[in-house]
């Protein structure tokens, strides 16, 4: 029983540590270039109305194709961005291996993932996009933002207690 535990842990541990994670350290300014992305990230996502209210409620009554598209591309380039990176053994740009652990399908994603969606269908955002939200003046959005923090807080706190 002790050892069935102890696999327990073990995977349960594998989910909040990045087994890609550089060990080279950079200076303070070096992550402006993350923060150039994400601005660019957020214009995208503004000008594709992937960030709109209107577009996630058409999606989630069926009504349109527009974000099932989005969404339905950006798995068909993870995927094939995943196969290349396995196929060519692709390193990090500091030369580290990536590594990809498996992830054994649990109950609690299905739980996980019904909570995310309903989160989703009532505010009209996921997290990518409540940053874009807000830039284009949407300050109600702040309070979803909080929401979030708050939702994330929870979890982390009763996680061990949680189905495995």
């Amino acid at each position: 029983m002790q050892q069935i535990q102890d696999t327990a842990t073990d995977i349960r541990h594998q989910d909040t540590i990045c087994t890609n994670d550089s060990q080279k350290t950079h200076p303070w300014w070096y992550n402006f270039k993350y923060a150039l992305v994400g601005v660019l990230f957020g214009v995208v996502f503004v000008k594709a109305e992937i960030i709109s209210w209107f577009r996630i409620q058409e999606m989630f009554r069926l009504q349109s194709f527009h974000m099932y598209g989005v969404i339905g591309t950006a798995i068909a380039v993870a995927a094939l961005s995943v196969f290349i990176i396995k196929k060519f053994n692709i390193k990090t740009i500091h030369g580290e291996p990536i590594i990809f652990t498996p992830k054994k399908f649990t109950k609690g994603q299905v739980i996980g993932g019904l909570i995310f969606g309903l989160g989703w269908a009532l505010t009209g955002a996921c997290p990518g996009p409540l940053f874009a939200q807000i830039g284009t003046g949407a300050f109600a959005v702040a309070l979803v933002v909080l929401s979030a923090i708050a939702g994330t807080w929870v979890y982390g706190y009763f996680r061990e207690r949680l189905p495995k």
